[in-house]
């Protein structure tokens, strides 16, 4: 399956959390969307492996993906090398998306960044004819997408560009929830973590609150770019 976009995390949550909004928008709008999270997330304080995955399954129908993947990396441990960079140039060249996301450029835990850097160097060698992958036993043909943005996530990076989810709002915070051995829920039970407090949802609703308001919008999510975006039509511009 060709896709329009395809969101890249280190954990399943990550595209939740930041870009959920997002991909919701577009499918709602007639697009192809889907996620490849790198890793099972087994190094959290709370759940499991097996929870992730039924939690990210359970995401997965309320946003309305069309493709869901794991690349089954090591949670806190995944390097920047060739095999991973491999790994991750098999899918963009399964899927050949126009656009890819991203996890945040640099953020308070460190799989993100290293996420972050390994999907940009990535996408460049999936562009280039020598770089060699196969997928069931047939070679694949290179493709670089058209464009690469970075969401944001705990830590504040001001956005290049922001897109309005004031409409996909519930529906975010409802794929959100659907991790709950992570995030806070009435009668839930466990080690408190940095995002497993109300507080936490509360931060939620004001980053993108705070996204919003400078657009105009209710709410947004913020990207930030790797190149400088063109534009054909200014009014294209909020």
């Amino acid at each position: 399956m060709k896709l329009d976009i395809l969101a890249f995390g280190a954990h399943p949550d990550d595209v939740e959390l930041s870009a959920s909004g997002t991909l919701i928008n577009h499918i709602k709008k007639g697009y192809k969307c889907g996620i490849v999270d790198l890793t099972n997330g087994e190094l959290g304080t709370r759940g499991t492996a097996e929870t992730r995955k039924s939690e990210a399954e359970a995401a997965s129908k309320i946003m309305g993906l069309h493709i869901r993947e794991n690349l089954n990396m090591s949670d806190g441990y995944f390097l920047n090398d060739k095999t991973h960079k491999l790994e991750i140039v098999r899918m963009i060249r399964k899927y050949r998306p126009q656009i890819v996301l991203g996890n945040a450029i640099n953020d308070r835990h460190p799989d993100h960044g290293r996420g972050s850097d390994l999907l940009t160097d990535s996408v460049f060698l999936s562009g280039l004819l020598k770089v060699e992958t196969m997928d069931s036993g047939v070679r694949q043909e290179p493709w670089r997408p058209t464009a690469v943005y970075h969401y944001i996530q705990d830590r504040y990076i001001k956005p290049d560009f922001v897109v309005d989810i004031s409409e996909e709002w519930e529906q975010k915070m409802e794929s959100v929830l659907a991790y709950k051995t992570q995030f806070y829920q009435p009668g839930t039970s466990g080690p408190e973590t940095a995002i497993s407090t109300r507080e936490f949802l509360d931060f939620l609703k004001g980053r993108a609150i705070e996204f919003g308001r400078p657009a105009g919008f209710k709410y947004g999510e913020g990207f930030t770019v790797e190149r400088t975006p063109g534009l054909v039509d200014l009014t294209y511009l909020k």
